[in-house]
């Protein structure tokens, strides 16, 4: 291969030796970043690079002035810890720049140590391994419904395009990674492929010191298409993505390669994988590499050569904008696009609910989640093998399982995967166009948290709904009855959690969650019938869009103000009616967050600071209630695990019945006194 020395007739060397350059300049690249941080690593993603630039320099399709075109390739680093990689390329792309890589993991740079999702030409957040192979299946599972909602026999497909992953050993180990790859081959989605390097080596050591699966065989089973090539040989490469575009598979490229290939003593060493290399190590890669000593070296010949399908991309988006030109000269495809893709949702109608009637939340979910999959084509999702209990059956029953054999189905079968169904659906909010949910009991809530918490950072629109809120569950016992999760939940920041009194404010806190596109909703449902409010859905809605209201107001100004969640509204309301001598109100408080992000003058008009007692009544932990009742205020909740029995005795036996908490509260203002 030609050296720097001899660039100056780059433009007569062959296709090959240039692509071998340009793999070089690259890894000299990740290595001078890495080493100026002095942190970061550096052997993973000197093993990726010959894959990373074959496929973003002659296949990824992508519009090089905008990197939220809408039918672009996605290219989602599951191995986010290979960073350093994504950056150079997006330097190459021309969307960063040397200074970028220079502040490789500063503070407010555009590199940090993880790729982070609001950066240019960053397609997710990634890090926490496993979860970008979940949220790259999650982005493939959105292109193909919307590839069947707006394709047509006589119209050319107006989405449709690829979706590629990379991963390391230690994603797969991570059971996500399987857990959605299993539903992947299930589901037949034939447009994610997925590069698995394998290198055999990781932080702690070599990889058969705690693995020795067959991958291979693993991915056959799951119905996935496999090849296993020399990840560096790049004619080996070009074939395997060819093979794997046209496959009707998901398909998994497993790339043997070397721990930072092309090191000049290191390659191969584990230790290279978390680490920058010794400056005296770099230097004598880079003259095997046949570099200059020069730090951050990147020469525009080699820039002109990434750069040189630009022309033939723009091409291929101006063709396609033209296309939905076409596309929206029809009435009906164009109000589609608009719900879709201009994400313009339309007035919502919500389901009437009678007055005083008992119903459960998780019911009044499932005929709100009707009602509205009516009015938005694009709204999907799915249940983790809970449908009955969920009450999202009649969804999966009237819109059909999303299958191979019917890509036009709106419900997806998770079956017992929390945790891959909630990464998932970030990756279908990610990809656009959709609005998804997931659902399954609260208590399992638990499996999913990892996924929730990168929705959060993302900035994810997600619906949760969470069943079986709390020890009302009754007979199935403690492992399954939430006692601290609602307030686990409350714990994330940029995190909605809504808990409903009833079904009117369970069809707000749903709609809220729907149009709440930077903020992911978790909304936490009753198994047990709660008495139907007799307030108006007006009221109700602008109660719940505050986070906090009055549902039952004193005559005089409140010696006790009663404060609740859930199913603990109505009993707030029941004790206030047995304590008719006192000057109560009672306020239900279905969001926190919603409430906190009110003025001043608003929160204290509905909890005053003083002059009053507050009583906090909710079936959970009782810590982080003393935020809203003060030292002197009284927190009734269950600071213990439940029992198993019917729920009535439970409620009977952890002093949730009006006369049980009236006791509780003139005990607790005679020893104040």
């Amino acid at each position: 291969m030609p050296s720097y020395k001899d660039l100056s007739s780059f433009s007569s060397w062959s296709t090959e030796d240039k692509d071998l350059f340009t793999v070089a300049v690259i890894k000299g690249l990740i290595m001078d970043t890495v080493h100026n941080a002095n942190s970061g690593h550096t052997g993973g993603p000197m093993s990726s690079t010959d894959f990373t630039y074959i496929l973003f320099s002659k296949y990824l399709n992508f519009d090089p002035d905008d990197d939220q075109w809408f039918n672009r390739d996605r290219f989602i680093l599951s191995a986010g810890h290979e960073s350093a990689l994504l950056y150079t390329l997006l330097t190459l792309v021309g969307w960063m720049n040397i200074d970028d890589l220079q502040n490789f993991r500063k503070l407010h740079s555009k590199t940090p140590g993880h790729p982070e999702v609001n950066i240019k030409g960053v397609e997710a957040t990634t890090g926490p391994l496993g979860q970008g192979v979940a949220m790259g299946i999650g982005i493939t599972l959105a292109e193909s419904k919307l590839r069947n909602i707006f394709s047509s026999d006589s119209d050319p497909e107006a989405i449709n395009h690829f979706n590629y992953i990379l991963s390391s050993d230690g994603d797969l180990q991570e059971p996500i990674s399987t857990g959605a790859a299993s539903l992947a081959g299930h589901w037949g989605l034939s447009k994610v492929i997925l590069f698995y390097d394998s290198n055999g080596a990781q932080i702690s050591g070599n990889v058969s010191r705690s693995d020795s699966a067959n991958y291979e065989t693993i991915f056959e089973g799951y119905g996935w298409h496999v090849q296993v090539i020399n990840g560096h040989d790049h004619k080996q490469i070009c074939s395997a993505i060819e093979k794997a575009q046209v496959v009707n598979k998901p398909s998994i490229i497993i790339g043997e390669t070397i721990m930072a290939y092309g090191a000049a003593d290191m390659e191969g060493d584990h230790e290279t994988h978390g680490a920058p290399l010794p400056q005296d190590e770099i230097d004598a890669t880079k003259e095997k590499l046949g570099l200059p000593n020069e730090k951050f070296y990147l020469p525009i010949d080699i820039m002109n050569h990434f750069q040189s399908r630009f022309s033939q991309l723009r091409n291929n988006v101006s063709s396609w904008k033209q296309q939905i030109l076409e596309l929206n000269k029809n009435d009906d495809k164009k109000l589609l696009w608009d719900i879709c893709v201009e994400e313009k949702l339309p007035k919502l109608n919500l389901p009437i609910f009678e007055d005083k009637t008992i119903l459960a939340t998780r019911k009044a979910f499932g005929k709100t989640l009707d009602a509205f999959a009516e009015q938005l084509p694009n709204l999907v999702g799915g249940s983790a093998d809970l449908e009955p209990s969920n009450y999202t059956g009649n969804f999966a029953n009237k819109y059909g399982d999303y299958q191979k054999g019917n890509r036009g189905g709106r419900n997806f079968a998770f079956g017992v995967r929390e945790f891959p169904m909630a990464a998932i659906l970030n990756g279908i909010n990610l990809h656009g166009g959709l609005k998804s949910f997931g659902a399954t009991f609260l208590v399992f809530s638990d499996y999913e948290r990892p996924a929730l918490r990168l929705a959060a950072i993302q900035k994810l629109g997600v619906i949760h709904e969470f069943t079986h809120d709390s020890f009302y569950v009754g007979e199935d016992g403690p492992t399954h009855q939430p006692v601290e999760h609602a307030m686990s939940l409350r714990a994330i920041p940029n995190f909605y959690v809504f808990r409903p009194s009833d079904a009117k404010e369970t069809a707000s806190c749903f709609e809220i969650a729907l149009r709440s596109g930077n903020t992911p909703s978790a909304l936490l449902l009753t198994r047990q019938g709660v008495p139907v409010s007799d307030l108006g859905y007006d009221t109700v809605i602008n109660g719940v869009q505050k986070g906090a209201y009055i549902v039952k107001e004193s005559k005089d100004h409140p010696d006790l103000v009663f404060l609740a969640t859930g199913s603990e509204v109505s009993l707030a309301i029941a004790v206030a009616d047995l304590m008719n001598d006192r000057n109560i109100r009672v306020v239900s408080m279905p969001c926190f967050e919603l409430f906190e992000e009110q003025s001043e003058s608003y929160k204290k008009s509905i909890i005053p600071d003083r002059g009053c007692m507050k009583i906090s009544m909710e079936a959970g932990v009782t810590h982080g209630w003393e935020r809203y009742i003060g030292i002197n205020g009284l927190s009734i909740g269950i600071d213990h695990y439940g029992l198993s029995a019917p729920y009535k005795d439970l409620a009977e036996e952890f002093g949730f019945i009006p006369v049980k908490i009236q006791k509780r509260i003139l005990d607790h203002l005679n020893q104040l006194l």
